[in-house]
């Protein structure tokens, strides 16, 4: 069984990145322009072979070792020359690997679409797969026509009722984010020392992951978990797993009116991108208004880089626009919003993710 790769440093990975770029940048020069092009075009088809994979369950059923297409098909109660089929391309892409028995196994890759490691990618693979999440993107076109989201026009409400009100994408949606939070949180608190703060403010935090992973490394600090009374209500158990739910109070409301007062970290998570400019002045408002004179804003998330350099914040900027009307910020923009909310940018931290930290003080 192929083991879990450990976490790289922040160095070491915005190296990794640097060299795959130029390799896709030297492929694409060997490549005919037509046939690159075409590449691109067809890239639609490994994200839903991969989003199948993931939800048949695939990764799961190799995890103790190869499997022949004939027995994996009859534990799927799918057919096997189809699963044979979609097996072959996405081993074609270093996702399983064909041994030479003919039995298939798991790779690096492939261990990511399992439900039960720490880095799991299934759940974001079910989501842009589904069949609700490809039909907002085949609204991408009116979105960039008129710059405005397109969810509510498509289910007459908006991203976050739509998921709220639909269970089962709801349930999809929900495990996406939670995975993409366990993505981040070991390379955020590798790269990022937390020990300083007192009082570590989670606003909008969800369920408490990454909160409970700061705080297991800050044994001097107590945390408070703040979000939606819907949200916080099913929150706490990350805090419990971790030991660490009697130093860490939870409490609900929307920060749009308000945040706790009194800390001296203020965190905010994936939370900026979702909003236009003027929400999130607003939200920035209210934590100045909350924070110690002495506090840190840390706003955690993606960072445009300038010029033509290939990004993951690129792909989900063009996400922002199509179902919410946010947006991910470049540095400057990110310096911007905060002056105007009376910060100061002070420190940009990258991690071994694709996240960074912006660090601001209030003025």
């Amino acid at each position: 069984m192929t083991k879990q790769p450990p976490l790289r440093s922040a160095r070491a990975a915005r190296a990794a990145g640097t060299l795959r770029r130029k390799l896709r940048a030297w492929e694409q020069r060997l490549m005919p322009p037509p046939a690159a092009m075409l590449e691109m075009i067809t890239a639609g088809i490994l994200t839903q072979a991969i989003s199948v994979a993931a939800e048949l369950g695939v990764a799961d059923q190799l995890a103790d070792g190869p499997r022949s297409a004939a027995h994996l098909a009859k534990n799927l109660h799918v057919s096997e020359d189809g699963l044979t089929r979609m097996l072959r391309t996405l081993a074609a892409r270093g996702i399983f690997r064909q041994d030479a028995h003919g039995r298939y196994e798991l790779t690096a890759l492939g261990q990511t679409l399992r439900c039960d490691t720490p880095a799991s990618m299934r759940a974001m693979a079910r989501l842009f797969g589904s069949p609700e999440h490809r039909e907002h993107w085949s609204h991408l076109l009116e979105a960039v026509r008129t710059g405005q989201p397109q969810v509510e026009k498509v289910r007459g409400m908006d991203a976050w009722s739509y998921a709220g009100a639909n269970a089962a994408y709801g349930a999809v949606f929900n495990d996406a984010m939670t995975s993409m939070s366990n993505l981040a949180k070991a390379a955020i608190t590798a790269a990022y020392d937390f020990t300083p703060f007192h009082t570590i403010v989670d606003v909008g935090g969800g369920h408490g992951s990454l909160l409970a992973a700061i705080l297991a490394r800050t044994p001097a600090a107590r945390g408070v978990l703040y979000d939606l009374p819907a949200v916080v209500a099913g929150a706490g158990e990350p805090l419990r797993r971790e030991k660490v739910d009697s130093r860490c109070s939870i409490e609900a409301g929307s920060f749009f009116d308000q945040v706790p007062a009194g800390g001296d970290a203020y965190i905010l998570k994936g939370i900026i991108h979702s909003w236009t400019d003027e929400q999130v002045r607003q939200i920035l408002g209210n934590v100045r208004a909350a924070i110690k004179p002495h506090g840190r804003l840390l706003l955690i998330g993606l960072i445009v880089p300038p010029g033509n350099t290939a990004h993951m914040s690129k792909m989900f900027d063009l996400e922002m626009l199509l179902m919410v009307g946010g947006r991910e910020r470049t540095g400057p923009e990110h310096r911007q919003l905060l002056a105007g909310a009376g910060f100061e940018l002070t420190a940009v931290t990258r991690t071994a993710s694709p996240m960074c930290i912006v660090e601001a003080k209030p003025v």
